[in-house]
């Protein structure tokens, strides 16, 4: 099994580059660039779709021979603004050249050319959890939402001090309507960026039981299993996740032994 928790690759250019091959699964890629006014990045997709998630700053978004024009508006992510998002079908190309400083994700997952390039828009707002359970989510691209044949892209934000991804559920079996089959992506940020916070990976039967401290910057790969993570006093943490399967639905189980939190039992 590949390591779960990826650094970035220094602090300019493409800083992540998560394959299927590297992770070693089937489904999911990310790929991070930190850009720098000016700096292109551009991509073939090949047999996979994308979406591009302008996680902090503007650039000019081109796909598929369509020009979207000058994108993102958001210049540090805690700002708390929705991201704007660029979804590019496999088969064709995809560049954005950097109009400020600039951090651009790139998602990934196979595709079947069943949608067209396109500025993903009407993201939403939810409010998820309570007390130290809070947290705030930016629904890119869920089921809900039909712009993609296998990706699922959301991001969370989690104040400081609370609990994220909890309690602890897993989605890590192929057997819908009551569970749904998905690899998933976190890269985290924390604000303060020198902050730190927690990501736990683990199965019920402890084959697998990793707990790991995230820096800002960092993925934490989740092949399997419950995941949880935490963001202690006086840092605020983000997250974007990706996730993908044989099917595009979200469904998943809480921990028997945590369940109890959600239903007041």
């Amino acid at each position: 099994m590949a390591e779960l928790l990826v650094k970035p690759r220094g602090t300019h250019g493409k800083v992540h580059d998560i394959t299927p091959e590297s992770a070693g699964w089937s489904y999911v890629g990310f790929g991070l660039y930190r850009l720098h006014p000016g700096e292109t990045a551009a991509e073939a997709t090949g047999n996979r779709e994308v979406i591009l998630v302008l996680v902090e700053g503007k650039a000019r978004i081109s796909a598929a021979g369509q020009n979207f024009g000058l994108l993102g508006e958001r210049m540090s992510v805690f700002e708390r603004l929705k991201p704007h998002c660029v979804y590019v079908p496999n088969g064709t190309q995809w560049q954005a050249v950097a109009e400020t400083e600039c951090t651009l994700a790139v998602c990934s997952a196979p595709g079947k050319g069943n949608h067209p390039a396109t500025v993903i828009t009407d993201i939403g707002f939810e409010e998820r959890g309570e007390g130290a359970n809070t947290r705030y989510i930016h629904p890119i691209a869920m089921e809900d939402k039909d712009v993609a044949d296998s990706l699922l892209v959301t991001e969370v934000f989690t104040p400081a001090g609370n609990w994220s991804s909890y309690p602890p559920h897993r989605h890590d079996e192929d057997d819908f309507p009551n569970m749904t089959y998905l690899e998933e992506t976190y890269y985290h940020r924390l604000n303060p960026p020198q902050g730190f916070g927690f990501q736990r990976v683990f199965t019920e039967d402890g084959s697998l039981d990793e707990t790991m401290a995230v820096s800002d910057g960092d993925v934490v790969l989740v092949p399997k299993g419950h995941h949880p993570c935490g963001a202690p006093y006086g840092y605020e943490m983000y997250y974007l996740n990706v996730m993908a399967g044989p099917l595009r639905k979200w469904r998943f189980k809480n921990h028997p032994d945590h369940d109890w939190i959600v239903r007041g039992v």
